[in-house]
């Protein structure tokens, strides 16, 4: 929609203003500066009204981006909301907040992620932060509020990137042939052992491991079909490429036997595979804790459950590309695997034993 007027120097309010209407709706624009250029800055407001649909422009960042975690809150996980909740609280709102909406420049949403990153903030949490100030940007266009399109945001080089580690060949013997760990200043057997043995052996993320039921194990298959995240939620999983089947080898089938006999023997009945005492799912601040006392006790390097999947990438990196992306459910980065590719009845059995002889070289040294 294209106005018809223009501003009007208002000279008892020392302002240009700008009266214009648009489906029913009358608003008015005005500017305090001198001459022309106050005059095309209130017609300029009209305009991006008028044209971009902009609405209640003068909304702070702060208010804004309440009403951005409340719609989360409705459509996405705590766990998902929650990390949106606290980017804002302590690197968005402390800066931009008392910002209105229409003022608001990629160059702010800029600042705010070197700002972050002078704090020292890692690589991947400023890609975390970016993702968060895009997805809400997209939010306030979606209602209206700016037409602004960050499409520049970009990570300082320097960004730090956090040192990942993995389990040695040497480790990954010790952990298949020791099963004591430290609990109470005593040394005991470790009730968790079948847990890091299995996880270590097919590279599922710390929530699969939690979530995985005796039902979801069917004819030397297993169907991961859930997760369960570190406050505790049950969830489909991180993405659509997280559900996925695989193929038990001999090794993994020998754990679940193992976990089996062991609960039998405990008295413990439990729908899942791997629970604590009382048959509920692997609390994922306890798993961490027991895992690092086993880890510590054996003189291993630092390596977190989330790594025991790193672990295992790093083991079988050797398997063809296709085979290791469905074993831990990550998605093609070209889409001619997932338009043409479609697996076939015998490469979950491939797989099973390709990644069984890597692991028994591995063990036998």
């Amino acid at each position: 929609m294209k106005r018809t007027n223009t501003a009007k120097w208002i000279e008892s309010a020392g302002r240009w203003q700008i009266n214009v209407q648009k489906d029913g709706i009358r608003k008015t624009f005005v500017s305090s500066k001198p001459g022309r250029t106050g005059q095309a800055e209130a017609n300029r407001k009209a305009d991006r009204w008028l044209d971009d649909g902009i609405s209640n422009a003068k909304i702070k960042v702060k208010q804004a981006s309440d009403q951005y975690i409340e719609s989360l809150k409705l459509s996405t996980s705590k766990s998902h909301w929650i990390k949106y909740e606290s980017a804002f609280r302590n690197h968005i709102n402390p800066y931009i907040g008392t910002i209105r909406i229409e003022s608001i420049t990629e160059q702010h949403l800029q600042d705010v992620i070197d700002r972050a990153y002078g704090k020292g903030l890692a690589k991947k949490s400023l890609m975390n932060l970016r993702a968060c100030l895009v997805s809400f940007i997209k939010y306030c266009r979606k209602n209206k509020l700016t037409s602004l399109l960050p499409e520049g945001l970009t990570i300082p080089r320097e960004a730090k990137v956090c040192d990942k580690h993995i389990l040695q060949p040497n480790d990954l013997k010790i952990l298949f042939s020791e099963d004591t760990t430290m609990y109470r200043g005593k040394v005991v057997q470790d009730p968790l052992i079948y847990a890091y043995r299995f996880h270590v052996l097919t590279g599922l993320r710390p929530g699969e491991l939690a979530g995985l039921m005796w039902s979801d194990i069917k004819d030397g298959t297993v169907y991961l079909r859930r997760s369960i995240n570190v406050l505790g939620e049950t969830t489909a999983g991180k993405n659509q490429n997280a559900r996925r089947n695989f193929a038990l080898n001999i090794f993994t089938s020998a754990i679940i036997e193992e976990q089996k006999k062991q609960l039998e023997e405990q008295g413990i009945n439990s729908k899942y595979v791997f629970c604590d005492k009382w048959g509920d799912p692997l609390k994922s601040v306890n798993y961490y804790k027991r895992w690092s006392a086993y880890r510590n006790h054996h003189n291993m390097p630092p390596v977190t459950p989330y790594e025991l999947r790193h672990t295992f990438v790093s083991a079988v990196k050797s398997l063809p590309e296709g085979y290791l992306k469905n074993l831990v459910g990550h998605s093609k980065d070209m889409d001619t695997y997932g338009v043409y590719s479609h697996e076939m009845d015998r490469d979950m059995s491939e797989t099973a034993a390709l990644v069984q002889g890597i692991f028994a070289q591995i063990l036998a040294g």
